[in-house]
C-alpha cells in the first residue's frame, strides 16, 4: 500500500455555477469560466487561454462533476479539498456545492473550510472602486451565528482534523477587530458543542508574524512576487521611457523558474507553518494588463517547489505535516491542478511523484 509523505490539502473554488448576485454584477450566467474562456495572449509566448481537459467546462451543481474531482484528487495523493467559504455578516455566497456535499455525504472525500473573509470588489475587472459586497465584523453575535452554521461541517466524519480537532482556515485574520478574542470565542463554542477544540490556521498574516500572535495554531502563506516595483522619483528619464515601452499594455511578468526559490514563505514556527504550493499563476483572464503572470511554469519546475515543501515538513510532528496547494481549480487565475489541454495530468503526477511512496 502506498504511503503519503505529507497531508496534501488543495484549496477549492466553488464559483463554477451561476448565482443571482453574479448575474446582477456581471452578466447572466457568469461563472469562473466566463473570464477563463475569453482570455487572450497579451505578449509573445503567453499561454492563454487555458482549456480544461478531463473534466471540461463543468458546473458544480452536477454531483457527477464533484465525484469526478474527488476521484481524480485521491488518485494523485491529495488528501482533501479546502472549500472557500463566504460569509458576509449572515449572508452566504456560492454555498451550494459544499452544502450539497455536506447534505448528501457525497463524494466520500475529506474536506475542510477556508473563510475567504475579503470584500468583493470589481478590482479584477477594471473597477477597483466598485464594492460588490463588503466584508464586515458586526461583533460577537455574528461570530456566534457564523460558528453555528459551521458546526454541522465540523461534526462530519469527513472533516479534516489535526490532533482530532477540526481544521478551519481564515484567509485574512488580521482584518478582525480582535482576532485573539474571536479565536478564543470559537474555541470555547467548539468545546461546548462537544468537539475537542479547533485547529485554526491563518493566511495573509505576513511572512514575519507568528500565528500565535493572533490566537492561531498555525499559518499557511501563499507567497506571490510583488507586482511592478515602485519607481523612485529621480530615476533617469531614459530608463523610465524604456520601461514604459516594455510595460505598456502588459501585465507584470516573472519567469516561474526565477521565483521558485522564493515562493515558499519562510517558516516561522516549526510544526505550525504549513507550506503553500503555487503550481502556476496567471490572473490576466480576470485583470488583463493589471494582472500578474508566473510565465513558463512547468511540472518539472513545480517539482522543485514541491520538494522544498516536503523537506520542510519532514520534521513536523505526526499529523501536522500539512502542505496546502493553491489551488485545485482557480482557472481564471491560471492557478490549478486540474488537467488542461497543454499539460494533461502532469502537475498531478508531479504531486504523486514527490509525496507518495
Amino acid at each position: 500500500m502506498d504511503s503519503v509523505l505529507a497531508r496534501l490539502i488543495a484549496f477549492y473554488l466553488p464559483q463554477f455555477h451561476p448565482i443571482p448576485e453574479n448575474d446582477e454584477w456581471w452578466e447572466t450566467g457568469f461563472t469562473e469560466w466566463t473570464n477563463t474562456a475569453k482570455a487572450k495572449p497579451l505578449f509573445r509566448g503567453h499561454y492563454q487561454p487555458h482549456v480544461p481537459a478531463d473534466l471540461g467546462f463543468y458546473d458544480l451543481r452536477v454531483p457527477e462533476t464533484r465525484a469526478a474531482q474527488a476521484e481524480l484528487a485521491r488518485a494523485y495523493g491529495v488528501e482533501a479539498f479546502c472549500y472557500y467559504h463566504y460569509w458576509f455578516a449572515g449572508k452566504r455566497l456560492l454555498q451550494r456545492p459544499f452544502t450539497e456535499v455536506l447534505a448528501t455525504g457525497e463524494p466520500d472525500f475529506p474536506f475542510c473550510l477556508c473563510w475567504a473573509n475579503q470584500t468583493w470588489t470589481g478590482v479584477w475587472h477594471g473597477a477597483p472602486d466598485r464594492i460588490l459586497i463588503e466584508q464586515t465584523y458586526p461583533g460577537e453575535t455574528d461570530h456566534r451565528e457564523h460558528f453555528e452554521t459551521l458546526l454541522p461541517a465540523f461534526r462530519d466524519p469527513r472533516y479534516v482534523r489535526v490532533d482530532d480537532k477540526p481544521l478551519f482556515v481564515i484567509y485574512r485574520p488580521l482584518d478582525f477587530p480582535d482576532p485573539v478574542k474571536t479565536m478564543q470565542l470559537w474555541r470555547t463554542m467548539a468545546t461546548e458543542a462537544g468537539l475537542p477544540g479547533l485547529h485554526l490556521v491563518g493566511s495573509n498574516i505576513g511572512v514575519e508574524r507568528k500565528p500565535s500572535e493572533f490566537g492561531l495554531d498555525a499559518a499557511t502563506r501563499a507567497r506571490l512576487p510583488e507586482r511592478r516595483p515602485w519607481v523612485p522619483k529621480r530615476t533617469p528619464l531614459k530608463w523610465l521611457a524604456r520601461q514604459y515601452q516594455e510595460w505598456s499594455g502588459k501585465p507584470t511578468i516573472y519567469r516561474y523558474a526565477d521565483v521558485v526559490p522564493e515562493l515558499l514563505a519562510p517558516a516561522m514556527e516549526i510544526g505550525a507553518d504549513y507550506p503553500c504550493l503555487i503550481p502556476n499563476w496567471d490572473n490576466t483572464p480576470r485583470s488583463g494588463k493589471d494582472g500578474l503572470v508566473l510565465h513558463d511554469s512547468t511540472p518539472e519546475l513545480f517539482e522543485q517547489h514541491a520538494r522544498l515543501a516536503l523537506e520542510r515538513v519532514k520534521s513536523y510532528p505526526a499529523g501536522h505535516n500539512l502542505v496546502f496547494v493553491k489551488s485545485w481549480n482557480e482557472w481564471a487565475e491560471g492557478n490549478y491542478l486540474e488537467p488542461d489541454l497543454k499539460f494533461g495530468h502532469r502537475y498531478l503526477e508531479t504531486l504523486r511523484d514527490v509525496f507518495v511512496r
